[in-house]
């Protein structure tokens, strides 16, 4: 019954909101992969997680979603980065341009800490792509 409630609050949120283009500030709780972490989102009940990907970018996926072991080594280097960029700056970090993603059960955004953005970090050292939805590339080569 709560599902309800809060599908119709986070969907005005992400939509109707005319603040929304602001930057919001959560803590971040982990890292679950290089494009994506959970925050702390006290406005949810505790039983549900926050979970948000960093917008405009792709990462190489870990463990049996790899399709080689270059990938799988890859998507642990993006990991750990991440990991050290909110240890480095601070795991409070910036949130703007949020949107649902396509799959449902988490949230799209800008992320970064003071002026440094998470994206642009890890395209810089090879770690992502740049990514707007087209069919993904592969890691793997050619």
């Amino acid at each position: 019954m709560k599902t309800i409630p809060l599908v119709i609050f986070l969907s005005y949120l992400f939509s109707c909101s005319p603040s929304f283009a602001d930057l919001y500030r959560w803590k971040v709780i982990r890292v679950i992969d290089g494009d994506t972490i959970e925050v702390e989102a006290p406005f949810l009940p505790k039983e549900l997680k926050l979970f948000v990907r960093v917008l405009g970018i792709d990462t190489p996926e870990k463990g049996g979603r790899a399709k080689c072991k270059a990938e799988a080594d890859l998507a642990i280097k993006a990991s750990k980065f991440t990991e050290s960029f909110f240890k480095i700056f601070g795991n409070k970090a910036y949130f703007s341009n949020i949107k649902w993603d396509k799959f449902g059960g988490r949230v799209l955004a800008n992320v970064g800490i003071e002026e440094n953005n998470l994206a642009e970090e890890l395209i810089n050292r090879g770690y992502a792509r740049a990514y707007n939805g087209e069919k993904k590339k592969s890691w793997c080569g050619k």
